[in-house]
């Protein structure tokens, strides 16, 4: 499959979206570290885009006192795929996250 040609003013416009997307992923990643946003609220809102389609294993690894190691040990255990996007997640694999982490986060 090719790739559509895309005008210089559309490819200015999806890396100007592409970076914010990365701006507010970093900005959500800080909040979760500090503890002011927690893994329920995230896990709960389904119509942030920036969220949603955040790799479920960087999400883990946002949390305080889990690293990329924890995150796919857990990950691992519920049964989460390393390449599933948080929006890709099941109800029991969101209430399987929630109640390993969710109860100290």
């Amino acid at each position: 499959m090719a790739l559509p040609v895309l005008t210089l003013q559309q490819r200015r416009k999806a890396l100007e979206k592409a970076q914010a997307m990365r701006s507010k992923r970093k900005e959500m990643r800080l909040r979760l570290k500090k503890g002011k946003l927690s893994l329920r609220d995230v896990l709960g809102s389904k119509d942030d885009e920036v969220m949603a389609k955040m790799r479920v294993a960087y999400l883990l690894a946002s949390l305080p006192r889990v690293g990329k190691t924890t995150a796919r040990k857990i990950m691992e255990e519920i049964g989460i795929d390393d390449s599933r996007r948080v929006q890709g997640l099941g109800k029991r694999q969101r209430e399987a996250l929630l109640q390993r982490l969710g109860a100290r986060r």
